[in-house]
């Protein structure tokens, strides 16, 4: 099972908006010497939505050979039609990627039922352990406990990112889907708090800035230590609401730049970090103790 700090990469690009793959690799470079405990490529932070399809598939198969399986690599293999979120899991397999993040359609709201079948068939035609991924604020479309329940019965299928920020909605999966079920948090602001629930890691935003920090929090969760993590956690609630002050990953990919790491480029419909909000993320950097 992927456990720990698990960094939602962003997918540097070119002035020519082109995917800039040595950027990428510096990234990887930073979380490998970091400690991150694992990489999500090519997921709403990677600019999924904007990524024509050979990118897609092009990104994560650079990603895995680059960690040369010194990390697990999971995969945002997710899409609005299933055969398109069938044939991406399938690349993303074949490139050797550990598992896949598989978002709930986008746009066409399906019923509870629609849910169900779309992931089960998806289950059903890869080999890749299914991560399912519930971000209803993005997607128009909102994954109910119930329904997670019935799919952690279903072969394949691994554990889920729920991304709501709603603990209470995270315990009822937990108390529905046992241990052996994976919990992700995908809201950083309540990772750690997930996290001391016994939820398996968070799928971070924040670990592309500061991995070392969210890692040992990770750690300190692990070893029993809640009053550690905590404390870790409070030194990055800045960032965690910062890295937020527009749509994801505009004010990270700003940060990144910001550090030196990567170019300041991201895809319309995305543009950069506005000039007025720039001041709050570049405070939150430094109350987080990171250097521009």
């Amino acid at each position: 099972m992927i456990r720990g700090s698990l960094v939602a990469i962003v997918t540097p690009m070119r002035d020519d908006g082109a995917v800039d793959f040595a950027a990428l690799d510096r990234l990887l470079d930073f979380h490998l010497q970091a400690g991150t405990h694992g990489i999500v490529a090519v997921g709403t932070t990677g600019e999924a939505s904007t990524l024509d399809v050979d990118e897609h598939v092009s990104v994560i198969a650079h990603v895995v050979r680059a960690v040369s399986g010194r990390l697990p690599v999971i995969a945002g293999t997710g899409a609005n039609a299933t055969s398109e979120a069938i044939a991406l899991s399938r690349a993303a397999g074949e490139a050797g990627a550990s598992a896949c993040l598989v978002v709930t359609p986008y746009y066409n709201k399906p019923t509870q039922e629609g849910l169900f079948q779309h992931f089960s068939a998806i289950a059903r035609s890869v080999d890749l352990p299914v991560i399912l991924y519930n971000v209803p604020s993005r997607t128009a479309c909102d994954m109910l406990p119930e329904t997670v329940a019935r799919l952690a019965k279903v072969p394949g299928i691994a554990g889920i990112k729920e991304a709501t920020g709603n603990l209470d909605r995270a315990r009822a999966i937990r108390a529905s889907c046992g241990p052996d079920f994976a919990l992700y948090g995908g809201d950083d602001a309540t990772g750690v708090a997930l996290g001391l629930l016994g939820a398996q890691g968070v799928i971070s935003v924040t670990a592309n800035v500061a991995p070392r920090a969210m890692r040992e929090a990770w750690e300190a969760i692990f070893a029993g230590d809640g009053e550690g993590a905590r404390r870790i956690d409070a030194a990055l609630a800045g960032l965690h609401q910062a890295l937020f002050v527009e749509s994801n990953p505009i004010p990270v990919k700003w940060a990144l730049h910001a550090m030196g790491l990567i170019g300041p480029s991201l895809r319309l419909p995305l543009t950069p970090l506005s000039d007025q909000k720039r001041a709050a993320v570049r405070d939150a950097l430094q109350q987080a103790g990171i250097k521009l």
